[in-house]
């Protein structure tokens, strides 16, 4: 890959998910950087504003929903992937309305999330 890699942020409040997420995307040249909660991820944001988010959708505190709607308040643009291991119905148009541009549900195929990454940042 030429140039520098994108950053992809993940979220998620379950470390094993996280952590495996974040080495994923590191093997397919990714930079990730892991985050265990919502709060964390918006206290970076002065630091370093990412290409994408992969965010799980259910976590204490601020969920993924709060999480969108704060980025959207705050005209803060980021390409959003929801993972989830609830697929009820409606919830996958909830996330699309919320402003996210892909919906997977765990447990995920890699492939499907790179897919859905490389999308979301072609976006941009």
């Amino acid at each position: 890959m030429i140039g520098p890699k994108p950053h992809i942020a993940v979220i998620d409040d379950d470390s094993s998910v996280r952590t495996a997420l974040a080495r994923l995307l590191t093997l397919n040249s990714y930079s990730a950087k892991a985050f265990g909660s919502a709060q964390e991820f918006l206290d970076s944001l002065a630091v370093c504003k990412p290409e994408c988010v992969v965010l799980d959708l259910h976590m204490p505190g601020i969920n993924g929903f709060e999480l969108q709607g704060r980025l959207q308040h705050n005209n803060i643009d980021i390409p959003t992937v929801i993972i989830t291991a609830h697929n009820e119905p409606g919830l996958r148009e909830r996330c699309s309305k919320a402003g996210a541009v892909a919906f997977l549900v765990k447990p995920l195929l890699a492939a499907d999330l790179i897919h859905a990454i490389d999308g979301a940042i072609a976006r941009r």
